[in-house]
């Protein structure tokens, strides 16, 4: 089903309602004026259709990239503009020890405030592993997904950002007002694992703003292409994102620049002192943390979270996620459940890259005088940041690695989200509204900052929201689907039509 309004009739009064997703037809008769809105408000997205995709495009084409420290002022004022052009009031870029952020609100005197976080760094690219320009955003057409916009950021956080801007447009242009304020949060660390966010959330006039709302969301895209369906999470991994640095400098060992391999037959190698280092962090099989006291602080999964687990297993398709994913076997051959548990539950510590010496074709027979490891940890409740890198530094010097630095780059905690909250509660209802099959799980396992907003002093529930479909984030071809050709799946229109029902759930929500 396309979103296009070019290959959709644009319908008015009772009839329009059933535009709005799949299974609404029967909805009218329950809320006649809910859905008049609802009807003007999709025939607005649909009209402004053309506007949403340009302004996704023209925010790919400026890549502020924080591990880069490129654009990122440039990024802040772009954000700053977007969100004034949406309707925001008040909005500022606000300076932190690292990139700004921006803040803004919309208050049309609601009875009810509700938060947006976004995002307006990306990660980085080379150009050379896509299949079109990372930045030029060219539309082309994916088999089995439509007409989807392919670039940096499309889909992390762009698309996604940039709908439910387009739902506030959408708003406007069909002569209504938002079912509820917002207080709209940006940042430009995320990738780098948000190191000032705190900042930014803590200052005086934004933690009041904050104070007055239901939750915070962070818009999303990630509907299943084989049955439409979508996660509404309880809560995600912290994460924490560092270097581990072996050099002959520190070590007083082995060379302090690289030097001739032949060498290697009388000096001491950095190169295999990082390796030695790293073996000791994981088990033999490389998958479970083996630092000293590391698992101390793990909160096991509840029953809650078990009968959550099982319930999501018998609704997620296993084949769809190894494929997805172009695995073809769980660690220890888990059966589904098993791996699901394994996902929510357990803690990480991932090698990204390592760097040493000569990387580029055929060799150079050097000894290299420094190695680097870039690593992560995932965590979960009840672990911090703070705690997992003290016990690694600890586990490193009893085993006589003291000379091994760490250098902490971002990161922060876990967070958990109460399933009574209003914020889930008005998440489901929504999803049921718009005949999205909605699975409800424990914890994420990727990482947001939402810990930022779900400890205190702000203390909401915080998450994912939005129907749609994108993939590829962090990866070549990122992309996003803006006109869908699979009936599951919602394209632009249908995705922005998801932030309006949102808002009017939340604005009735008991």
């Amino acid at each position: 089903m396309s979103d296009a309004p070019s290959r959709r009739t644009l319908m008015t009064g009772a009839a329009a309602a059933t535009l709005l997703a799949p299974g609404l037809a029967g909805a009218a008769a329950k809320a006649p004026a809910r859905d008049a809105d609802m009807a003007a408000i999709r025939k607005a997205a649909e009209a402004g259709y053309d506007a949403s995709v340009k302004r996704i495009q023209d925010w790919i084409a400026l890549p502020s990239i924080a591990a880069e420290n490129r654009d990122m002022d440039k990024g802040a004022d772009y954000m700053a503009a977007l969100a004034r052009d949406a309707g925001f009031t008040g909005v500022e870029k606000i300076a932190t020890d690292g990139a700004p952020g921006v803040f803004g609100v919309l208050d049309v005197g609601a009875r009810r405030w509700l938060a947006i976080y976004f995002m307006y760094d990306v990660k980085q690219y080379d150009p050379a592993e896509w299949s079109s320009p990372p930045l030029e955003a060219r539309i082309v057409d994916k088999p089995g997904f439509g007409k989807v916009i392919v670039g940096r950021g499309a889909v992390n956080q762009k698309g996604p950002q940039a709908s439910f801007l387009a739902a506030l447009h959408a708003i406007r242009a069909a002569g209504k007002k938002p079912p509820v304020n917002l207080v709209l949060v940006c940042e430009g660390e995320e990738e780098i694992g948000s190191p000032h966010f705190r900042q930014i959330v803590t200052r005086p006039n934004v933690l009041a703003a904050l104070k007055t709302c239901e939750g915070v969301i962070i818009p999303a895209g990630w509907q299943s292409p084989s049955n439409g369906g979508v996660s509404v999470n309880l809560g995600a991994k912290g994460v924490v994102e560092f270097e581990l640095v072996a050099s002959g400098e520190k070590w007083g060992r082995g060379p302090k620049t690289d030097i001739h391999s032949s060498e290697k037959a009388r000096v001491d190698s950095p190169a295999w002192r990082l390796v030695q280092a790293l073996t000791t962090l994981v088990t033999p099989d490389g998958n479970t943390p083996a630092v000293d006291g590391y698992f101390e602080k793990v909160r096991p999964l509840t029953a809650r979270e078990k009968e959550l687990i099982a319930l999501a297993a018998q609704r997620m398709t296993e084949a769809d996620a190894k494929k997805a994913l172009g695995v073809d076997r769980w660690i220890d051959d888990l059966p589904w459940e098993k791996a699901l548990e394994r996902l929510a539950s357990q803690p990480t510590i991932n090698i990204e890259g390592l760097v040493s010496g000569y990387t580029g074709p055929g060799g150079k027979t050097v000894l290299p005088g420094r190695a680097v490891a870039k690593i992560d940890l995932r965590l979960v409740p009840n672990m911090t940041m703070d705690d997992a890198v003290a016990k690694i530094r600890a586990h490193l010097d009893k085993r006589g690695f003291n000379d091994v630095e760490i250098k902490v780059s971002g990161g922060y905690d876990p967070t958990e989200t109460p399933e009574d909250s209003r914020l889930i509660r008005a998440q489901l209802a929504s999803y049921k509204r718009l005949g999205a099959p909605a699975t409800l799980y424990p914890r994420l396992a990727g990482s947001w900052p939402g810990t930022v907003f779900t400890s205190p002093p702000v203390s909401l529930p915080a998450g994912q929201f939005g129907l749609g479909h994108g993939s590829g984030a962090h990866a070549p071809n990122e992309y996003y689907v803006i006109e869908s050709s699979n009936p599951k799946v919602q394209g632009l229109v249908g995705g922005t039509m998801s932030y309006v029902d949102l808002m009017y759930e939340i604005a009735k929500a008991k």
